[in-house]
Formats: structure tokens, sequence, C-alpha cells
């Protein structure tokens, strides 16, 4: 037989532990997952961990390499970026280790603090892409030629994301709702399954602001620009239609993604809140946090490799590391002082880029 899911130190030889956690701790014990259960929620975990920390570290990687990246804009891919780097740091791995041993191995204030960082860098990334699309949608819509020197605005939208992440995932340390053992107690998270009035409300709040709304503002902001392209490749005829169609196909691909990796946790949430007590197993639980960790390393396939101004510099740099420093004209570039966009540069314009005469009718 297996540990139970926590430690016994965390629970029953710790008196200071309160009835909320305590209560987590029963309703995870109670809900096990099997040795060859916990075996496949470590492979799992162990994979998104491998592809997280090196998709991200590429992306690190090349923001250092190419200072042509370094736009306004693209600081808010760093942003998304960076924290799905610290969920891979300081998240994942802690749970990818709890089930490896089929219990929680760092107690009760090491169950917070993961439950507390992962919601953070969660919605950190959520409210960064919904930030992107709006950012893109202005950019594209304000047929004017944006200040690529003009960095005040990405760094506020950045410090907004930051803020408004803490402004949702400090409330259960000052007791609307909590954190603690989620599932089969190989990972932590807000106690979904608790019934009082005060979680309750925590997770609709939750739900509506921190994964509906930025939905909403993807969905309306990727559609104007859909749409606005498709009035300016009617009048325009520049090669328009394969641009519609690679915007279309990044647009879909940015969306099903979220959907994929959160709807699933924020539905399975709700149920946990609201549905019969019970109906939310182990396995039901989490499933949907694998699908929201994999975000970490999906989030940088679509968001950077799609996009051709990333992609031209990850060729550049793979294709400089064979050779002698210097010995590559494509990796000169970096080093020199670069002002704007450049035909020679290995890094051209990225997909989004729409020429700025190029008006919708009636403009």
């Amino acid at each position: 037989s297996h540990s139970l899911p926590f430690t016994e130190d965390s629970s029953a030889m710790n008196p200071n532990v309160n009835d909320s956690v305590r209560d987590s701790l029963v309703y995870s014990e109670k809900s096990e997952l099997s040795r060859t259960g916990h075996t496949v929620v470590a492979v799992f975990l162990g994979v998104i961990l491998l592809l997280g920390f090196i998709s991200n570290f590429f992306v690190l990687l090349l923001f250092a390499r190419f200072q042509v990246l370094r736009t306004p804009i693209n600081l808010i891919l760093l942003n998304i970026s960076v924290s799905d780097m610290l969920v891979c740091i300081f998240g994942t791995p802690f749970s990818f280790a709890a089930s490896l041993y089929g219990r929680w191995l760092i107690g009760d204030q090491g169950c917070k603090w993961y439950g507390f960082a992962n919601t953070l860098f969660g919605i950190v990334s959520l409210a960064s892409l919904a930030v992107l699309s709006y950012e893109r949608y202005s950019t594209i819509l304000s047929y004017t030629k944006a200040d690529p020197s003009d960095y005040k605005k990405a760094w506020l939208a950045i410090g907004g994301a930051w803020l408004y992440s803490l402004l949702w995932t400090m409330p259960p340390f000052f007791g609307w709702s909590s954190y603690g053992p989620e599932g089969p107690g190989t990972i932590c998270s807000v106690q979904w399954h608790q019934r009082s009035s005060g979680n309750i409300s925590y997770v609709t709040c939750l739900f509506i602001f921190c994964l509906l709304l930025p939905l909403l503002l993807m969905v309306i902001c990727y559609g104007k620009i859909i749409f606005f392209i498709r009035r300016v490749a009617k009048t325009n005829q520049l090669s328009a239609h394969r641009r519609e169609t690679h915007v279309l196909v990044m647009v879909v691909s940015m969306v099903s993604c979220y959907l994929l990796c959160w709807m699933p946790y924020g539905v399975v949430a709700l149920l946990a809140t609201f549905g019969q007590v019970g109906l939310v197993g182990p396995t039901t639980s989490i499933v949907p946090s694998i699908l929201a960790k994999s975000s970490t390393f999906l989030n940088p396939i679509i968001y950077i490799l799609l996009n051709n101004q990333f992609y031209r510099c990850f060729l550049a740099f793979m294709s400089c590391g064979s050779e002698p420093t210097g010995s590559h004209t494509l990796c000169a570039l970096p080093s020199s002082r670069v002002t704007g966009p450049n035909v020679n540069s290995p890094c051209p314009r990225g997909a989004w880029y729409i020429p700025w005469n190029m008006q919708a009718p009636g403009q």
C-alpha cells in the first residue's frame, strides 16, 4: 500500500491546522488515486515540466539574443513566458514529486504557497493573453504606425496584469476562501469543494473575472481583427487572402488553446462547488489541472513559434549555434543598434504586421 496523500505532520500531528484544511485532508484521503494512477499523473507532469521549461527558456533566450524582438507589444509575450516559466520552477516540480511519492511532501504551509503561486502565475498569463489581444486590436485598427520606442504603455499593461492577479489571489489568505489540497492530494489550489457562502462567492467571481472575462475580450478583439483584414482584402488585393488565412489559423489556435487548457478547470471547479457532493472525483479533478499546466508549453508554441518574427529569429539562433561566433552574417544583427524593422533582418515583421497605408473601406 502507498502513503496517504498528505503527510501526517501536516494534519493529525499539527494542532495548528485549521478546520478547512483538515476537512480537505479528509476529502483527499477519500479520493486517493491508486499507485498506478499517481504514476500516470507523474509521467504527464514530468513531460509538461520538461517541455514547458525548454520552450520558455528558448523564448527568454531569443529575447536576450535578438534586440529587434524587444518591441513594446513583444514585452507582453515576454511576460506570458516569464509567468509560465515561474510555474515550471515553483509549481510543477512539487506536484510532480508528490505524484511520484503518492502524497504531498512539503506540508500545510507549502501547500498554501503552491496554491497561491500557481493561481497567481496562471491568472497573470490569462490576463496578459487578454491584454495582448487588445494591444494587437488597437495597433492594427489605429491606422497610424505604432511607436516602437514607447514602452510605457506595455509596462503599465504588464504591471496591471500582475496587480489584477494579486487582487484575486490574496483574498484566500484573509478568509475569503482558502488554499488547500486538490483532488488526490498531490496538487494544491483553491478549495473548490467547500460549500461555505464565502467560498462559493469567491469561486464564482474567479470564474467570471479571471476566466470568462479574458476569454470574452480575446474573442471580441480577434474577431474584429479578422473582420478588418477581410474588409482590407476586398479593396486592396495584396495577397490578402494568404494573410487572412494565416491570421485566422493563429486566432483559432489561440482561442482553442485557451479553451482546452483553462475551461475544463473552470467547469470542474464550478461542479465541485455547486454540484452534488462527491461528483468530482480524483480523476475528474486531476485531468483539468494537468490541462491547465500544459498551457506552459502550448503558449510558447502558439504565440511565439507560430509568429513569423520569432520563428525567423529562432532559425537564425540555431544556425548561429553551429558556427563560430560572428561567422554568420545573421548573427551580427543583435550586436548592432536596431532602430526598426529591416528587410535584411533575420527577424522581419511578425505575422500581425499590416501595411499602415491599408485602410478599411470608408476610411
